[in-house]
């Protein structure tokens, strides 16, 4: 959303999930920003499994390009990333899955660059 002279807003689409095969669907959560202007997030399903970590960066042709971080596999990784992801003082994205694990009660996971 940007702000539009006069008031109000415009709204402009970023990526569309579910265009590319095995793409990330049902984004649940909000996005990350890092210091270089990339948004990071989840998607709940879609993925090879069971939903991807993702991240948008802006093309210098115009648009943005995802780039999967993670597809998730239900077993033992998890499955269904529904919550956000926050980044730590290295870079590295922390989440929760939704189902999954060894006792299929989700898990808590760490993605490094």
């Amino acid at each position: 959303m940007s702000p539009r002279a006069g008031g109000g807003w415009t709204e402009a689409v970023l990526y569309s999930f579910g265009v590319l095969k095995d793409d990330g669907e049902i984004p649940y959560a909000g996005l990350i920003l890092d210091g270089a202007g990339n948004l990071y997030g989840t998607t709940a399903y879609g993925g090879l499994s069971s939903g991807t970590a993702f991240e948008l960066t802006p093309s210098s042709a115009g648009g943005w390009a995802e780039a999967w971080l993670f597809s998730f596999g239900f077993i033992p990784n998890g499955g269904g990333p529904e919550g956000g992801l926050i980044f730590d003082a290295q870079g590295n994205l922390y989440g929760t899955t939704l189902y999954g694990g060894f006792d299929s009660c989700g898990t808590v996971f760490e993605i490094r660059p």
